[in-house]
Parts: structure tokens; C-alpha cells; sequence
């Protein structure tokens, strides 16, 4: 019982510390990233669809993105809505196809990501910690209705522990990451 708390916290933190590297990817950095667009949604008919599933999207150089739809007539749905997502970049139009000039960063916009970042990795930290305490829980559980003794239940929290360490270390280390990454000019 106890091998499978460890198994669903294993799971559930791994899938924490994707969100974050997910998450962190989306942000902003001084260079045209794709992933800045994967949170846009575009009004596809009626349905809010991703935007990488209505368009082809691609990095022609380090400061643009371009972004070509496989309906012309979504081009103006497509400017909308990365002007809605407030990401910080301007469509321009140019025929057909929607390129995203990428301008170079202020410090203090810089600052600004940097701060973002923290908080986005200060979330998964907390969502980390407290899958940990729901392990420990429910290992305190199985030990009080006597499915598991003292000295295991003792040992699976440890364990657990030591899961929840490796995770909050693997966050701070793409926190980290990305806040130099934003910070090189």
C-alpha cells in the first residue's frame, strides 16, 4: 500500500515539475522562442483552438516569429488573439502571413520576467510540497488502521521526503536556468 502512496507522489510531482518547465518556457526571453505562443488560443470556427494547431509556426531568425495559417482568412483571429494574450509583441500582417518582431529586452522588463519566473517556481515548490504532505498523510493513515508498522511508516516518509528534496532541487535548477537565461543581454 505504502510502495503505491510513493508511486502516485512520484507521478504527481514529476507531472509539477513539467508544468513549471512548461510554464517557464512560455515566458519571454530576449530571443523568438515559439513556446511564447503556446498558451494562445484562436476563435477557430467557433472553437478556441491552440494556436499551433491552426498555423504553422516558425523562427526565420533569432528575432522574429512567423507565424503562416493554413486558413488565410484566420490571420486577423490570429493578430487578436496574441494581442489579447498580452505577451508583449505586436503582429504585423504581411499577406497571408503574421510575423512577430521580437525586440530586445529593457532591464527593467527583464527584472520583470525574472520575477515571474520566481513566482511560477515558488507554485510547483508549494504543489511539490504539499503532494508530500498528502503522502504522509496518508501514510500516517495506513499505520493507524494498522496496514503498515512505525518503523515503515517512519521509512516511507523519508523517502517521501527525499522525493520532495530531489523535486524542489530540479525546480530551483530551471528557475534558475531560465532567470540567466532572461538576464543575458
Amino acid at each position: 500500500m505504502s510502495e503505491q502512496i510513493i508511486k502516485d507522489s512520484e507521478a504527481r510531482m514529476k507531472k509539477t515539475v513539467d508544468s513549471v518547465k512548461n510554464d517557464l518556457a512560455a515566458q519571454r526571453t530576449g530571443r523568438a522562442n515559439p513556446a511564447v505562443l503556446d498558451n494562445i488560443r484562436v476563435n477557430y470556427y467557433g472553437a478556441m483552438t491552440p494556436l499551433n494547431q491552426t498555423s504553422n509556426i516558425s523562427v526565420p531568425d533569432p528575432r522574429t516569429i512567423m507565424i503562416n495559417p493554413w486558413d488565410k482568412s484566420l490571420c486577423g483571429a490570429v493578430e487578436k488573439a496574441i494581442l489579447e494574450a498580452n505577451i508583449g509583441l505586436t503582429p504585423q500582417n504581411a499577406g497571408g502571413v503574421i510575423r512577430l518582431p521580437v525586440p530586445p529586452l529593457s532591464e527593467e522588463r527583464r527584472a520583470e520576467i525574472v520575477k515571474q519566473c520566481k513566482k511560477i517556481g515558488e507554485d510547483g515548490k508549494v504543489s511539490v510540497r504539499n503532494i508530500r504532505r498528502d503522502a504522509n498523510e496518508a501514510v500516517k493513515k495506513a499505520e493507524k488502521d494498522k496496514k503498515c508498522t512505525e518503523d515503515e511508516s517512519k521509512r516511507f516518509q523519508e523517502r517521501v521526503q527525499k522525493l520532495t528534496d530531489g523535486n524542489v532541487t530540479q525546480i530551483d535548477e530551471l528557475v534558475l536556468r531560465k532567470e540567466k537565461e532572461i538576464m543575458s543581454v
